[in-house]
């Protein structure tokens, strides 16, 4: 790469231009018009949907945006309990403590500690699950919105 630009920088000193092709391992100067590098148009495909492609080419993905791929970790809090550390220290197993939630309020959903839905807990397969009850408004993030 270095080697690249320091030809790039010595053709255009000496008022030359190096063509696309170099890239393939050709290399063809010219000279430039008034010591100043000529710029070339060069012609693409089209990539709107439906336009001639060759044959085998992945398709555009109108309906995909990278953000869906972003992973987050989801968290279910069913409630909280305010008590002192000399209580929590004093703590005996099978002690129970009172949530201030009840059982037929919903639990919330978090990611990075922010409420962003509210659910009921429920159980599958042998599993703690969570039915969503609650979704926040849209934020124009979802394909075709």
């Amino acid at each position: 790469m270095t080697q690249a630009l320091e030809g790039i920088a010595t053709d255009n000193r000496i008022g030359a231009t190096t063509t696309a092709s170099e890239g393939r391992g050709e290399t063809r100067t010219r000279a430039a018009v008034g010591g100043m590098p000529t710029a070339q148009i060069i012609a693409l495909p089209d990539l709107h949907p439906g336009s001639e492609g060759n044959a085998g080419e992945a398709p555009i993905l109108k309906e995909w945006n990278p953000l869906h791929q972003i992973k987050a970790r989801l968290q279910v809090c069913v409630g909280e309990a305010t008590i002192s550390v000399g209580e929590l220290l004093g703590a005996k197993e099978n002690q129970v403590l009172r949530l201030d939630r009840g059982l037929d309020q919903p639990v919330d959903l978090t990611i990075e500690g922010k409420v962003v839905a509210r659910g009921q807990l429920v159980a599958v397969d042998g599993h703690f699950a969570v039915r969503i009850t609650e979704l926040p408004v849209s934020l124009g993030l979802t394909p075709g919105s």
